[in-house]
């Protein structure tokens, strides 16, 4: 490279000049100055741009993976063509079978389901394939388990979650798959759980009930713009899938009396993206998980990169987002982000146990709002359930590296119960701008036990002795001497 200034420009600058020569000169160096830091720039733009293309966007230290966009499909299919009925009295299992079919052998299309009640045992998507749903149209499921097929159980649970040996296949479903849509002009897709409800409730059933879309082993799977309706266990289920998107979606179950029917349940996922959607079900409106006890700890697939923004959820009997409680693969890398719930049990959740082993590490919440909940924020480390009598005490989950920023609400009984033990301590938990109005008058409402972690600024309400205080500026202004404290108490 050529160096064109011999002299540094502050040292040009002390020197006496005729004016008309000496600021030409300075016009001139500062046009070369403003020009390199535009250059430096737009350089670092478009290596910021390559590297967020190939790796992902960098936000706030997490890496989301970019979204790929579903390729056009180069042919179409109406439902219809088939022999489908849409007068939610024929079953046209066999009219989606064949439609499949003939994209599978297409090498991909799309398959169209017009307005109707288009009543159907389950079946299985296949690869390059989008499944439209019109505006009006309703997929409705068997509500008769003989036409449920039966499957294994998941590798990660040991068995099937309710019983042991094989569990009813999932309404609609799809395994090792690339590049899936089921998307529409927010057509519905109801599984007709009550029946399902009701015989769970009177033991007649002896298999573990089926989800309504479940996604198995698969990569670069949209689902958009539909309605989930009544499922007869949880509602959508990727499992040790990898680039899923879901958004602009409605879950809708009853409040009471559908048990288990969570929202949506990323299980040992890899990059996903979960936004824009309404969640109002039985269960909880969203359940990360990676597998349950010694099965999910040799399964070893955990849950990481997930990015869940712009909700509203009501979860009556659980919780609006929970991690958990089956996580012994592990779970990591997740933000949640504006999300209000409402009219809820508990609004954020993480429940473990010893038995579990794995990990919950690098969790932001982040702008979450709660209205009328009975518990706000929520770590529970003895939720006893396990998938056999051989899973191993000694297996302890790590809890570490959660923080909680702009949390604010009104009509909440307890705030905060961040619930850990000696066994399982939480450590580096942060709460930064919280202001959360109570509906109930009692001392103990930011309840902790066997916590590490600290309080930046000033919240509301007053935390517990466990935590350290810092000012605004980061500055320690007290160290906690309490952290294995404990002020828990279950029956607010």
């Amino acid at each position: 490279m050529v160096e064109t200034v011999t002299t540094p420009f502050w040292w040009r600058c002390t020197q006496f000049h005729h004016p008309r020569r000496w600021l030409p000169a300075v016009f001139i160096t500062h046009k070369a100055i403003i020009t390199a830091l535009w250059i430096a720039f737009l350089v670092t733009l478009f290596w910021w741009q390559m590297d967020s293309t190939t790796t992902g966007i960098l936000i706030f230290r997490r890496v989301f993976p970019a979204r790929q966009l579903p390729s056009l499909r180069h042919v179409g299919f109406n439902l219809t063509d088939f022999g489908g009925v849409g007068d939610g009295v024929t079953v046209n299992t066999a009219a989606f079978e064949k439609a499949v079919l003939a994209i599978s052998r297409k090498g991909g299309g799309q398959l169209n389901v017009p307005p109707g009640y288009w009543l159907t045992a389950p079946f299985n998507l296949t690869s390059h394939m989008t499944l439209f749903l019109a505006e009006g149209a309703v997929i409705l499921g068997v509500d008769d388990e003989k036409y449920w097929p039966l499957m294994p159980p998941l590798p990660s649970y040991g068995y099937g979650r309710e019983h042991r040996g094989p569990r009813y296949g999932s309404l609609i479903h799809g395994q090792n798959l690339k590049d899936v849509v089921i998307t529409g002009h927010n057509g519905t897709i109801n599984g007709q759980g009550q029946a399902w409800w009701k015989k769970f409730r009177q033991k007649l059933l002896n298999h573990t009930r089926g989800p309504l879309v479940q996604i198995m082993w698969s990569t670069d799977i949209l689902i958009s713009n539909i309605t989930l309706q009544d499922s007869p266990f949880w509602t959508l289920h990727p499992y040790d899938c990898k680039n899923v998107t879901i958004r602009n979606v409605t879950i809708l179950a009853p409040i009471a009396g559908a048990p288990n029917t969570d929202g949506i349940d990323p299980d040992s996922c890899e990059d996903v993206l979960i936004e824009n959607c309404y969640i109002s079900v039985g269960d909880d409106g969203i359940a990360i998980k990676s597998g349950w006890d010694q099965y999910g700890i040799a399964y070893g697939r955990p849950s990481k990169n997930i990015l869940i923004r712009n909700l509203v959820i009501r979860s009556n009997v659980s919780a609006g987002v929970s991690i958990g409680s089956e996580m012994s693969g592990g779970v990591s890398n997740v933000t949640v982000e504006n999300v209000l719930i409402w009219n809820s049990r508990r609004a954020v959740r993480i429940k473990t146990a010893p038995g579990r082993g794995g990990y919950v590490r690098d969790i932001t919440y982040r702008n979450l709002t709660f209205e009328n909940v009975r518990v706000g924020i929520v770590i529970k480390t003895d939720y006893n359930e396990h998938a056999d009598e051989r899973f191993d005490p000694k297996a302890l989950p790590v809890l570490k590296d959660i923080s909680y920023t702009s949390i604010h609400g009104e009509g909440v009984r307890v705030p905060v119960q961040i619930h850990g033990s000696k066994e399982i301590p939480v450590k580096n938990v942060t709460f930064r701008d919280m202001s959360v109005g109570l509906s109930y008058k009692k001392k103990h409402i930011f309840q902790c036990a066997f916590v590490q972690g600290r309080v930046i600024g000033t919240i509301f309400p007053a935390p517990c002795e466990n935590l350290d205080l810092y000012d605004e500026q980061g500055h320690l202004i007290r160290r906690s001497d309490s952290q294995n404290a404990t002020d828990i108490d279950y029956d607010i």
